[in-house]
C-alpha cells in the first residue's frame, strides 16, 4: 500500500520529466521533395505536381501539337490561365499552375508566355523604362508575343463518408483553346481517389 510519502515522491520524480517533454520543440526530418506523403489525406504538393507531368505529357502526345506546328511554321506559343478550385477544400491552386508552366516549358516542344500577372508587372517595367530608362536600352511597348493557345481548367471533389471513414475524389479537368478561333484543340481529365479511415479521437 502506497504512502501519502511515496504518492507524493512520485509525483516529484515524474514532474520534471513531464515538464521537459511538454517544452521539447516539434521533431523534425527532412524528406525528398518527390516523396509521396499523405499526412492528411487533402490535395497536396505530390498530387499537383504528379498531376501536372501527367497531364502535359498527355496533352503533348495529341495530334494538336503537330498541326499547329504544320500551320504556324513553328512551335506554338501557351500561356496558362486560370484554374478554378471547385472542390471542398482550400487549394492554392498557384503551385500547379507552376507545375503545369514547368511541365510545359521543359517538354522544349511548345514556346510559353508570361501570365497576366507576370505581364502586368512587365508592362509597369516598361512604363517605367519609357520615363528613366536610355533610348538605346528602353524596350517598347507593342512587342509582346501573343499566345496561340490557352491551358485552363478546374479541381473538383466528390465526397463518401460516413462515421471514422472518407473516399474522396479528386476530379482535374484541363482544356486547351485555340485563342484565335475558340476552338478546344485538347480535353484532359485526371482523376485521384483517397480512401481515408481516421481514429475515432484524434490526438
Amino acid at each position: 500500500m502506497r504512502t501519502g510519502v511515496d504518492w507524493f515522491f512520485s509525483r516529484v520524480m515524474w514532474t520534471p520529466l513531464i515538464l521537459v517533454a511538454a517544452c521539447a520543440g516539434p521533431q523534425v526530418s527532412r524528406m525528398a521533395v518527390t516523396d509521396v506523403s499523405d499526412v492528411s489525406g487533402h490535395w497536396n504538393d505530390t498530387d499537383a505536381r504528379l498531376t501536372a507531368e501527367e497531364m502535359i505529357g498527355d496533352c503533348l502526345a495529341h495530334p494538336w501539337l503537330a498541326r499547329a506546328q504544320s500551320s504556324l511554321g513553328h512551335a506554338p506559343t501557351v500561356v496558362v490561365g486560370r484554374v478554378r478550385n471547385q472542390s471542398h477544400e482550400h487549394i492554392r491552386t498557384e503551385p500547379f499552375i507552376e507545375e503545369l508552366q514547368r511541365a510545359l516549358i521543359n517538354s522544349g516542344q511548345v514556346e510559353f508566355v508570361a501570365s497576366d500577372l507576370e505581364k502586368e508587372e512587365l508592362r509597369d517595367e516598361r512604363l517605367d523604362q519609357d520615363v528613366n530608362a536610355s533610348e538605346s536600352t528602353r524596350k517598347e511597348h507593342g512587342q509582346e508575343t501573343g499566345a496561340d493557345f490557352l491551358l485552363a481548367g478546374t479541381i473538383n471533389t466528390i465526397q463518401d463518408r460516413r462515421a471514422g471513414e472518407q473516399v474522396i475524389l479528386y476530379q482535374i479537368n484541363l482544356k486547351l483553346l485555340d485563342v484565335r478561333t475558340n476552338r478546344i484543340a485538347w480535353n484532359g481529365q485526371k482523376k485521384i481517389k483517397k480512401a481515408i479511415k481516421r481514429p475515432s479521437v484524434e490526438l
